[in-house]
């Protein structure tokens, strides 16, 4: 279930991408961030209703330990999202996907520093892997000693996606019902992301932007039920059952999907928007840098971090 979640988010990329390219075609003078925020603040809105009406009383009935994980994984996932989301402005889709996976390596090191221990020399391997693979897949300027700002905000978005993941499995929300949770995520960050939209609308024509035409309605809805409801509530509901450096893992499929994906849809969406958005290629950096970052991932999974008994 958790590999269907990393399917559909797959898809969020290309997609999501699309769609910000058609949205730059009606407000031309908006930022990159002010496009991403637009578009996921209204998919979670959108996702949040439609939980809402299959549970009309679901918020009469939330206990306060649903509240506190249901807000702290919207605040922790809208900051990731939002990050994620503008730099596919900057940079591919396939690279977004691959440096975001940087958040699986991140929970293992947190779990050994959060019981007083050295992460072991597997962890630290797997580190410098990553750190490796980012710089390549990243195309890092040693002159400048820079990123470009889509591979850093990738990056720090990945630190949010590892937090997200962390409290997702707290144990003190052992017993809450994922679909209240999963509920109270959604209006969390379509209130988080919607503040930041307000920074800049200066109408609901902006709005009506996402869905003005057929197909930008058909991408909308399709990246709302696929990439927000299918995968966020999968999510919530299958990661309490493994453990969270496990689910980093399975988790590390996502842009093997996103870089799969990106080959061929972005012709498709081209010809359906009328944007520009060329198919994407395999290429030295994404392979090299994308493969050790996935390999690393792999290494983890094979002898995952054991808490202390």
């Amino acid at each position: 279930m958790l590999l269907l979640a990393t399917a559909a988010w797959g898809y969020s990329f290309p997609g999501g991408k699309a769609l910000q390219s058609a949205l730059a075609l009606d407000l031309p003078e908006r930022s990159g961030l002010h496009f991403a925020a637009l578009m996921l603040a209204a998919r979670f809105a959108v996702g949040g209703v439609i939980l809402w009406i299959f549970q009309p009383r679901a918020f009469a009935r939330v206990r306060p330990s649903e509240w506190r994980q249901g807000i702290g994984l919207g605040v922790f996932s809208g900051l990731g999202i939002l990050l994620q989301g503008d730099s596919l402005n900057y940079t591919t889709a396939s690279s977004v996907a691959f440096l975001t996976q940087g958040s699986a390596v991140l929970v293992p090191v947190w779990v050994a520093l959060q019981h007083r221990r050295l992460p072991n020399a597997r962890t630290i391997s797997c580190v410098v892997m990553v750190m490796i693979g980012v710089a390549i897949l990243g195309q890092f300027d040693w002159r400048a000693l820079r990123f470009g700002r889509g591979e850093v905000e990738t990056l720090i978005s990945s630190c949010f996606f590892a937090a997200q993941i962390l409290w997702l499995d707290r144990p003190i929300f052992r017993g809450n019902d994922m679909l209240r949770v999963s509920l109270i995520m959604f209006f969390t960050i379509a209130t988080l992301l919607g503040c930041v939209v307000a920074r800049e609308a200066t109408g609901v024509h902006e709005l009506t932007a996402l869905v003005s035409t057929g197909p930008r309605l058909v991408l909308f809805v399709s990246l709302t039920a696929i990439c927000t409801l299918l995968a966020f509530l999968l999510m919530n509901h299958w990661q309490p059952h493994v453990e969270p450096t496990t689910a980093g893992i399975i988790y590390c499929a996502e842009p093997l999907f996103a870089t799969g994906m990106a080959l061929f849809m972005p012709a498709m969406m081209t010809k359906w928007l009328h944007i520009d958005y060329a198919n994407e290629a395999f290429t030295p950096h994404l392979l090299l840098g994308g493969g050790l970052i996935t390999a690393a991932n792999v290494l983890i999974a094979l002898k995952p971090f054991e808490e202390p008994t």
